[in-house]
C-alpha cells in the first residue's frame, strides 16, 4: 500500500455557467494544484458535493483527476453511501480507475452503533485492497469517531488513516496515544494546530486556493521543525482558512477561485452561491493575500 503524508486538497467540483461538469476546468484544476506543490488530492469529498452528483458524473470527476494526476500525487477518492453495499460498490470502483485510496464518511443517517460502524468498514476494506482513510466529522455524519472508536478500527487492516474534522486538537494525541503506529492522522478543520500535535497530514478546504502555502506550513512544522515560522504563515493565511469553515465551505472555495482567475461555478441547490458581501469578503482576501490561478 501507498503512505500519505501532507497536505491534501479536499476538491470542489467545477460547474459551467448552465450547471453542468466542467471537466476542462478540473482538470487545470488538478495541473495547477500539483505544480503548486500540493501533496495529494481528493475529489469527491463534501466539498465536492458528492451527494449532489449522479453517478455517472461521479465516474466522470473520479477518472479525470486520477487520469489528469498521473501519478505524480496520491489520489483519494470520496466513497461514503449510507448503504455498506454501496459504499462497496463505490470503492471498488475507485480502485478500478486507479485511486490510492479512498476517504470514507460514516453512514451519516441510521446513527450506527460502534458494532455497526466496524462490521460497515471491516466489510468495505475485505472488498478492496485500498487504504481507508476514515472521515470523522460529527457536524455532518450524525455519528462521531471518538478516539477508542477509532482504535477499534485501526484493527482492520486497510484502515490506516483518518481525517479527524473536529476542533478538539487533542483527539490527535489520543487517536495517536491509542493506536500506535496502527493509524496516522490528518487534520480536518485544524491544520497548523494538529500539525503541533503530531498530525502526519491535513485534508484542507482553503488549499483549494492556496495550495503552495498550506503544503508550506505543513513542511515548515512536520519536516524543518520551524514552528515559529509556521505560525506567523498559519495566521496570515487565517482570515482564508477561517472563510471557508462552517456552511460557506463550498460556496467560499468556489467564489475565491472565481476571483483569482479560475471560474468554478456555483455550488448546486440546496445551496447558494454567496450573498453579495461575503463575496466581496472573498474578493478581499484574494486581493489581500495575492492570490491568482496559474
Amino acid at each position: 500500500m501507498k503512505t500519505f503524508r501532507g497536505t491534501f486538497t479536499v476538491m470542489v467540483t467545477p460547474f459551467t455557467e448552465a450547471g453542468a461538469l466542467d471537466l476542462a476546468a478540473l482538470r487545470r484544476f488538478v495541473d495547477w494544484q500539483i505544480e503548486q506543490g500540493i501533496h495529494g488530492l481528493i475529489p469527491l469529498g463534501s466539498t465536492g458535493e458528492f451527494l449532489s452528483l449522479s453517478d455517472e458524473e461521479h465516474v466522470a470527476v473520479a477518472e479525470t483527476v486520477i487520469r489528469q494526476a498521473a501519478g505524480r500525487v496520491p489520489v483519494l477518492i470520496g466513497t461514503g453511501a449510507e448503504d455498506t453495499r454501496e459504499a462497496v460498490r463505490l470503492s471498488r470502483r475507485a480502485e478500478a480507475l486507479g485511486a490510492d485510496g479512498v476517504m470514507i464518511i460514516p453512514p451519516f443517517y441510521s446513527t450506527p452503533t460502534e458494532d455497526e460502524l466496524y462490521h460497515h468498514y471491516r466489510t468495505i476494506a475485505g472488498a478492496i485492497g485500498l487504504p481507508i482513510m476514515l472521515y470523522n466529522n460529527p457536524a455532518t455524519a450524525n455519528v462521531d469517531l471518538t478516539p477508542p472508536v477509532v482504535a477499534r478500527l485501526s484493527t482492520i487492516d486497510n484502515c490506516r488513516y483518518i481525517k479527524e474534522s473536529t476542533l478538539e486538537v487533542t483527539r490527535v494525541r489520543d487517536i495517536l496515544r491509542l493506536c500506535g503506529d496502527r493509524m496516522t492522522v490528518f487534520g480536518g478543520i485544524l491544520g497548523f494546530e494538529s500539525f503541533v500535535e503530531g498530525a502526519e497530514g491535513w485534508v484542507a478546504v482553503a488549499s483549494n486556493a492556496a495550495p503552495q502555502a498550506l503544503s508550506r506550513l505543513f513542511t515548515l512544522v512536520a519536516d524543518e521543525e520551524r514552528v515559529s515560522e509556521a505560525r506567523s504563515l498559519y495566521l496570515r493565511y487565517l482570515p482564508l482558512i477561517e472563510f471557508v469553515g462552517g456552511q460557506r465551505y463550498v460556496a467560499g472555495s468556489k467564489a475565491l477561485l472565481g476571483h483569482m482567475g479560475l471560474p468554478v461555478g456555483t455550488p448546486r441547490p440546496p445551496r447558494l452561491p454567496l450573498p453579495d458581501a461575503q463575496d466581496a469578503v472573498a474578493r478581499d482576501i484574494v486581493a489581500k493575500l495575492a492570490l491568482r490561478f496559474g
